[in-house]
């Protein structure tokens, strides 16, 4: 854990557009994001920026199945821990901010969920709003997105597209954070 804490320290110091935090999530707001999602729900899981794996264990403790997991993280070094930690999720290096060259034709069906702890609030609303829409694209009808920030407001505004609700704030999180869930707006 230690490790993991100075590692996310040193990415911070050189990347500091790259990682939102002055440490990875605590295993309660890893929870908090985990328990948006029902392991019963039928497709693959995707998961934007897993750093150090702190809510990749989450998701894997609740149930979802390693096979079920693709995971896209910028930093290589971080894909590669994620890779080595957790045998059997699909880990992807490259760029969340864009999925669709990111996943190439590795998308087989619609994400189930996508589970995200990108730094939103350090991107421009309008990136933002475009990493939702696209995310949105590629999940099924009604499936969450899933974000945390450290903000008092929503990264994503509600739009006559977009809903969203705060699922959790977690107190014990350095620093706090709130869950979000965003959902597509059907017609």
């Amino acid at each position: 854990m230690l490790a993991d804490q100075f590692r996310f320290l040193g990415r911070l110091i050189a990347r500091p557009s790259q990682v939102g935090a002055v440490a990875p999530s605590s295993p309660g707001l890893a929870r908090a994001m985990a328990a948006q999602i029902d392991p019963a729900w039928r497709g693959p899981i995707l998961e934007l920026g897993p750093g150090t794996g702190v809510v990749t264990a989450a998701l894997i403790a609740r149930g979802i199945a390693p096979e079920r997991l693709t995971s896209i993280e910028y930093d290589p070094d971080f894909a590669k821990l994620i890779a080595e930690r957790f045998p059997g999720v699909h880990v992807v290096r490259g760029d969340a901010y864009d999925l669709t060259g990111t996943l190439g034709q590795s998308l087989r069906e619609p994400f189930a969920a996508i589970v995200s702890s990108l730094p939103l609030l350090n991107e421009t609303p309008d990136r933002r709003q475009k990493l939702i829409e696209t995310a949105f694209r590629l999940i099924a009808p009604a499936a969450p997105f899933v974000q945390f920030s450290y903000g008092l407001q929503s990264p994503v505004p509600p739009s006559a597209t977009v809903s969203v609700i705060r699922a959790a704030r977690v107190l014990f999180n350095l620093p706090p954070a709130r869950v979000w869930v965003y959902r597509r707006i059907e017609p």
